[in-house]
């Protein structure tokens, strides 16, 4: 490279207080040119990302031999002159579309916001603007969803929000914090295509992200970073498919997508990482647990169009097995699991559990049975009172009449979090102060506390950086080869989905196009749909022995 690079950093140093979670890091950006950053959470990617664009946060102290974009030194800089560079010069994508869309604006409004801020066209101007960007980032039906509230978007949709909002003034940089987390196979290469092509326009481009294959479709150079230090950095091709650190070795071992289910991906005190363990043996001769004919759902949009969401879904999932659910966003695999929890009353079609009816029951009919069906949520922090310490949470899910004693109860929550790799430490904390992992692993212990037949997975490990995500598929492959307990998983990620399913249901438009044994429909797909989901995966280089120096 003989051009000047687009941006410098040399030692950056990030800290809070006394503690310092980027410890010396360095690289350089060049225009047209892609960086990814990839870490465990908690490994100081974001907090890089974040210094970048002036936003580490109060109580933050930030220095750097070298801090330069396009000849600027950044060091030093105040609010204003950030909110000059920030949005017009240096894009970025947040991480949590739900938490950074303002939940009381359309998020037409929230995309408008950058025009506005920056003097770009008129009011009419900037409508045509947001349609046009929602539509080039992949949004459905542009002008619709752009009167829509942030809640009334799937996570996918939200996400594509985001990336219009900070592409919308076509700065030089644009920094992506885990863009592609919540979408699905077919719309993620969309985005991916979408970001290739403005790096090929000249724009700079650094991607933190936990997807390992798709940091291989998109980038040009890898930082590997743990503990607030980068431990190994080059060419794409080298660090993912030669990789010489043992850290880099353990993140490319962890991704589920290369191993059959049952196998553990990740080392336990008793356990290597490769481990099978053993299956339950359940037979299709077996009663289903959880039994859904002819679903369909409709809804009334914005526009008072009335949509079909779900139409003529039928499945069947017995004791110790994993149906998996996969589709692109707006399939209705949501709409599905919500009926399925009886949380949504299908228009058309029943579901029975425990070879019994379910939603044609009463509401006051029902509630004795609610226990053997829970759920695990995307997002476990939204899914938590704030207020409530660990404890109560588990607490509150118990069966009152099974654990009547306060020493009964506390008892059970101590069973629960060992069951899930927490210990007692954890039972006053609150959600807010656990890590992303740790707050998952409470949802999957709330889960379990009823004693369930059947837990709905709705995209468990989808915000999980890849080695979390290993540790928190190995404890639900655990559970259910020591409990025998259903899964309903719904997934945009087809590799978990590979990893942890027996059979798989394939949704799109609402309707099942394909449904089938895991291994037929991964290795001999029927329908065109299936084989361009299937297409559309990003894939890891393959591993070679790095090159001897």
């Amino acid at each position: 490279m003989t051009a000047e690079p687009l941006l410098r950093v040399e030692d950056l140093r990030v800290g809070f207080g006394a503690r310092e979670v980027v410890r010396g890091a360095s690289f350089e950006l060049h225009a047209g040119r892609c960086l990814a950053v990839v870490g465990e959470s908690g490994s100081g990617k974001s907090v890089t990302a974040r210094t970048l664009v002036g936003l580490t946060g109060a109580g933050s102290h930030v220095s750097a031999r070298r801090l330069e974009f396009a000849g600027t030194d950044l060091r030093g800089l105040g609010d204003r002159q950030w909110r000059r560079i920030r949005g017009r010069d240096i894009g970025f994508v947040l991480q949590d579309a739900l938490v950074s869309l303002d939940r009381l604006r359309p998020v037409g409004r929230e995309v408008a916001e950058a025009l506005s801020l920056h003097g770009r066209g008129n009011r009419a101007q900037r409508a045509e603007r947001v349609h046009a960007l929602l539509e080039e980032v992949g949004v459905p039906e542009p002008r619709v969803r752009a009167r829509q509230l942030p809640h009334e978007l799937s996570g996918g949709l939200r996400q594509r929000v985001l990336i219009a909002q900070a592409i919308a003034l076509d700065p030089a940089l644009l920094i992506a914090d885990e863009p592609t987390t919540a979408l699905d196979a077919t719309v993620q290469v969309r985005i991916l295509d979408l970001l290739a092509e403005r790096k090929r326009a000249g724009q700079g481009l650094i991607l933190v992200s936990h997807d390992l294959a798709v940091v291989s479709r998109l980038a040009d150079e890898v930082a590997v970073i743990r503990q607030g230090e980068i431990v190994e950095q080059g060419p794409v091709g080298e660090v993912l498919g030669a990789p010489r650190h043992e850290y880099t070795k353990a993140l490319l071992d962890a991704v589920p997508s290369n191993h059959p289910k049952g196998t553990l991906l990740s080392p336990h005190p008793d356990r290597p990482a490769g481990t099978v363990l053993p299956d339950r043996g359940t037979t299709r001769t077996q009663a289903p647990v959880l039994r859904a004919s002819g679903l369909v759902k409709r809804f009334r949009g914005p526009d008072r169009r009335v949509r079909t969401a779900v139409d003529d879904v039928s499945f069947e999932l017995r004791a110790g097995e994993t149906l998996g659910v996969v589709g692109e966003s707006g399939s209705g695999k949501t709409t599905t699991a919500r009926m399925a929890l009886a949380l949504e009353a299908p228009d058309e079609g029943t579901v029975e559990l425990l070879d019994g009816p379910w939603t044609t029951l009463s509401p006051r009919r029902r509630r004795p049975l609610r226990k053997r069906i829970t759920v695990i949520y995307q997002d476990p922090l939204s899914s938590f009172d704030p207020r409530w310490s660990v404890e109560h949470v588990l607490r509150d899910s118990l069966d009152p009449a099974e654990f009547s004693t306060s020493r009964a109860r506390s008892r059970r929550v101590g069973e629960l979090l060992e069951q899930v790799g927490l210990g007692d430490e954890h039972r006053r904390r609150r959600p807010l102060h656990l890590s992303g992992g740790q707050r998952q692993r409470v949802a999957i212990a709330r889960a379990l506390a009823p004693r369930p037949s059947v837990i709905v997975c709705d995209e468990p490990v989808s915000a999980l950086d890849v080695s979390i995500q290993a540790q928190v598929l190995d404890l639900l492959t655990t559970v259910q080869a020591e409990l025998g307990v259903a899964y309903l998983f719904i997934s945009h990620d087809l590799g978990v989905v590979h990893h942890m399913s027996d059979h798989v249901l394939v949704m799109k438009d609402g309707r099942v196009v394909e449904q089938g044994p895991e291994e037929e429909v991964f290795t001999a797909p029927r329908d065109p749909y299936t084989r361009s989901l299937l297409n559309a995966l990003p894939a890891l280089p393959p591993r070679r022995e790095p090159a001897v120096l």
